[in-house]
């Protein structure tokens, strides 16, 4: 992506380890299974599926997926991540997919 462009949307569909999303249906699956994502979910992966790779901060994800302008309250970021990883993480206390970078957020390695 050029520098100063703006991101595209996410991919209609969105394949990493054994998780399949599809944004334009909202569906997911685990292992051909279908897990249940709020539209949050959806966002917040959206989010990191067009940062792949890189450190997105909770103040980032606060004004992307929450558009907060205010002070942000982190918790909050840090409760929707942990819930999105117990769903789509084998092992969410040990992310693969979803990495704590400590001190400055969060990068997706899907």
């Amino acid at each position: 992506r050029a520098k100063g462009a703006a991101a595209a949307a996410p991919p209609e569909t969105y394949r990493f380890g054994d998780v399949c999303i599809d944004f334009k249906r909202h569906e997911a699956r685990k292992d051909g299974e279908a897990i249940e994502l709020s539209p949050r979910e959806f966002q917040l992966l959206g989010y990191f599926i067009q940062h792949r790779g890189e450190i997105v901060t909770r103040e980032k994800l606060l004004d992307a997926v929450w558009d907060y302008n205010a002070i942000p309250f982190t918790r909050t970021v840090d409760m929707h991540i942990a819930k999105l990883r117990k769903k789509i993480e084998d092992n969410p206390s040990d992310p693969k997919h979803i990495v704590t970078v400590h001190r400055l957020g969060y990068k997706f390695t899907g």
